[in-house]
């Protein structure tokens, strides 16, 4: 059987990563089934590509988009690779093809896993390194900007003393968890 792995980190990814992207190309790869997971590729731990490993036989075809999508370090992918290779299973990278236990195919792999454990520790210095030059700044808030201003918050929860959080919700299109964590913060008590 043949199965497609696609997986993106957040909901919308760059161009080329995304889930639609990724399943497109692995249909036109024959995938009989397509296991799509939205997880990040920090950690080795990936529920459905572990469901999916494990239930592969001698015999089975594994296709991914790119390298990047199936590890992120040339360790996890060198290892799951040719453990995947040694169970008889053949492992098909679309924009590279399929890997063998040959020299050079191993050779490859890790090369371009070492370029994209590289890439990602250089976009994490660099974000870093953002966030350092930002806090000098005066104004700096960390996290999301906020989405309702403190007036709007205080002229919302005023309305509780009449109206009840559901109402208030409608009225202000505040949600009722965002209402209650203001007047906990505020030191009021929930109604």
């Amino acid at each position: 059987m043949i199965y497609g792995y696609a997986r993106v980190s957040t909901v919308k990814q760059i161009a080329g990563n995304s889930l639609e992207e990724q399943e497109a190309i692995l249909r036109k790869n024959d995938c009989q089934q397509i296991v799509v997971e939205q997880y990040t590729g920090k950690t080795t731990d990936r529920p459905k590509l572990n469901e999916l490993i494990s239930k592969l036989t001698a015999g089975d075809k594994l296709v991914v988009t790119k390298l990047d999508r199936l590890a992120r370090t040339a360790t996890e992918g060198n290892d799951l690779i040719q453990d995947l290779i040694s169970r008889d299973i053949t492992v098909t990278i679309d924009n590279m093809g399929t890997i063998s236990s040959k020299p050079m195919d191993k050779l490859m792999v890790t090369v371009l896993l070492a370029f994209a454990e590289f890439e990602r520790s250089m976009i994490i210095e660099r974000t870093q390194a953002g966030k350092a030059i930002a806090r000098t700044k005066d104004g700096y808030q960390d996290g999301r900007p906020k989405k309702y201003t403190k007036y709007q918050l205080q002229s919302a929860l005023a309305l509780l003393d009449e109206h009840s959080y559901t109402q208030v919700e409608r009225m202000t299109g505040i949600s009722k968890s965002t209402l209650i964590r203001e007047k906990r913060q505020q030191g009021g008590t929930q109604a």
